[in-house]
């Protein structure tokens, strides 16, 4: 219900509108986890040391600032990688740099 209203605007402007509303919304990552956190063994994945409760993750550079962190943990991912952390702040790739691809007809 939701996508065909987030697809109407400019992709650059309505990834940073879902950040800032997933940033001003971390009192109902219990209520996400609730819904969208699946508890399974079966999924667990060790890589190394480190031991992920489901092998499905957020890439860096969806949430670059880390605003909205505890927000989207609650989405059940198991693992997000939120971006580097350096001296000073860094300008990105330059725009347009999101883009969508048009549904392909078969």
């Amino acid at each position: 219900m939701i996508r065909p209203l987030l697809f109407l605007g400019d992709p650059e402007r309505t990834h940073e509108q879902t950040l800032a509303l997933l940033s001003k919304i971390e009192s109902f990552e219990g209520v996400l986890e609730r819904l969208f956190s699946v508890q399974d063994d079966r999924l667990r994945v060790t890589v190394g040391p480190l031991i992920f409760p489901n092998p499905v993750g957020l890439a860096g550079g969806f949430d670059k600032n880390a605003i909205a962190v505890k927000t989207i943990a609650g989405f059940g991912f198991g693992f997000i990688e939120i971006g580097a952390v350096t001296a000073l702040a860094q300008p990105g790739n330059p725009k347009p740099r999101l883009y969508r691809l048009p549904r392909m007809k078969r």
